[in-house]
């Protein structure tokens, strides 16, 4: 198995302006809208610069400036933060897309501060989402890492000047890099068994628990409907499916408890009914949710929250196009006892999510009080319905106490957006079994982006494939279920070929579940 390397985090450090001037810090990156509280020092060499370059402080600028380490004053403008639509994101964007022109000074430990930040809550995690930003700019692939060395990545510290919780943003950076390796990386270096040993070398040393499940009879028998999704691939020795399960339990009496499941598709063919017309490239990214779930953990493995209780699941698979290749119109029964009728083979997400969730769930069952999630990128209706921002499909319990709300509005505080879709009546009648061979659907035989309710008509198939339709809210153990749709929000741009993976939602979550 290939040794992850070059997988150094970038620590944090504080700074204030009375050791700014000591160590080897070579330049300061301000980000904000304006920059006319400084110091005067740095005013004068602000106003100096603007009498040649007018531009200056209107885009990313360079300013020669004898106080700031190394002679480096580095301006990184939010624009205008006083319009309706503007948030703090705009302070993380800032910083990310100043990275490229701080390297090409050549500075190798710059500070980062935040200026003029707006008044109020919405605004109070400026700075930690400026660090954040930087952080997301200056992450190189995996496989640049293991080719050219941890040199790659153009910086070998970075401090932060002003008032914010380091240690905490730290721990929350180092999930989303976990994130970002898992999701981003080409499908024979992250595949099923390599992302399972990736997971194994990212939390060695911590309190999580780590077990992988491989054992092709356990995996038919425990996880039906994964297999069929994978039954082409077990032939093949490095594409061979498998479960990662990683299991947190936070010191003293438990006294909350969260259940996830990621998909991670380790390359996505869409199986019997191929992806044709160029929509394939990209499709290594559609374990995208497998690696928010496994950042979230590892934020977990960081913090080290008392009294929590997370345990996830990530089923790793790739589904491959053969002879052996499951196809529509089969009928599998679950693990939960449902039989599942296939409509379409490309909607392959759900089924490998099912069977673990239909296990969570059993445990849930006697948990202190549990939630569930599922985490994938499922739909591109999603995509089309939301943008880039990630879609919450809660079940009722997740809406009557507040769980889903709670992931929104962190995900607001912390630049991890999201927005909820209401699951109705309609969604399960479009999947509910239409003979009495089959208990329910698992999808239409058109693209999601084409089909009404494309996004949340695949959480209804969740719930009743997993039982969790036996635990609503009138229930006698209401469970509280969100689905988490990330096929718009898992790159930048929307781009599955190209773009670099946001690693959502692992801020939202965090912010959630993690102060």
């Amino acid at each position: 198995m290939m040794t992850v390397e070059h997988t150094e985090f970038l620590t944090p450090q504080a700074v204030t302006w009375e050791n700014l001037d000591t160590g080897s810090w070579d330049a300061l990156v301000v980000v904000g809208p304006e920059f006319s509280e400084l110091p005067e020092d740095f005013q004068a060499a602000i106003a100096a610069a603007k009498a040649t370059d007018a531009s200056v402080g209107e885009q990313v600028s360079v300013v020669a400036c004898d106080k700031a380490p190394g002679g480096r004053l580095i301006l990184a403008p939010t624009g205008p933060l006083d319009r309706d639509y503007d948030d703090v994101r705009r302070f993380y964007d800032a910083a990310r897309d100043a990275v490229t022109r701080i390297a090409q000074t050549g500075a190798k430990q710059p500070v980062l501060m935040a200026t003029q930040v707006p008044a109020g809550e919405a605004w109070s995690n400026a700075l930690g989402l400026s660090f954040l930003g930087f952080q997301q700019g200056r992450y190189e692939p995996l496989e640049a890492r293991e080719h050219f060395g941890k040199d790659v990545e153009s910086f070998t510290a970075i401090g932060v000047l002003g008032d914010t919780e380091l240690s905490w943003l730290d721990a929350v950076e180092q999930g989303r890099r976990v994130a970002r390796d898992i999701c981003g990386t080409e499908p024979e270096r992250m595949s099923p068994m390599k992302a399972a040993e990736y997971c194994k070398q990212a939390f060695a040393g911590t309190d999580v628990k780590v077990t992988v499940f491989n054992d092709r009879l356990e995996l038919q028998h425990e996880y039906p409907l994964l297999s069929a999704v994978a039954r082409a691939s077990f032939a093949v020795e490095q594409q061979r499916p498998c479960v990662v399960r990683l299991e947190y339990d936070g010191e003293g009496p438990i006294t909350d408890s969260l259940f996830l499941v990621g998909k991670g598709i380790t390359y996505d063919t869409g199986g019997a009914d191929l992806k044709t017309g160029g929509h394939m490239a990209g499709m290594s990214r559609d374990k995208g949710g497998a690696a928010g779930v496994a950042g979230f953990i590892k934020a977990v493995a960081g913090v080290r929250p008392k009294g929590l209780r997370v345990v996830a699941e990530l089923a790793f698979v790739r589904n491959n196009i053969g002879s052996l290749a499951f196809v529509a119109d089969e009928i599998i029964t679950g693990r939960s006892g449902v039989r599942v009728r296939i409509g379409n083979t490309d909607a392959e997400g759900r089924l490998v999510l099912a069977d673990s969730l239909a296990k969570l769930k059993d445990e849930a069952v006697t948990a202190t009080n549990p939630s569930l999630y599922t985490v994938a990128t499922l739909t591109g209706h999603a995509a089309l319905a939301k943008g880039p921002y990630s879609a919450l499909v809660p079940n009722g319990p997740a809406l009557k106490t507040g769980i889903a709300q709670r992931i929104i509005d962190a995900g607001e505080a912390w630049g991890d957006a999201a927005e909820i879709s209401i699951s109705r009546r309609e969604d399960f009648d479009f999947v509910r079994g239409r003979t009495k061979a089959d208990d329910v659907l698992s999808s239409n035989n058109g693209p999601s982006a084409t089909t009404a309710r494309g996004h949340q008509f695949p959480m209804a198939f969740l719930v009743l494939v997993s039982g969790l339709d036996q635990h609503g809210q009138s229930a006698e153990k209401p469970l509280p279920y969100t689905h988490i749709d990330i096929a718009g929000s898992g790159v930048e741009g929307g781009d599955w070929q190209h773009g670099k993976p946001s690693a959502a939602p692992v801020l939202a979550l965090a912010g959630g579940f993690l102060r």
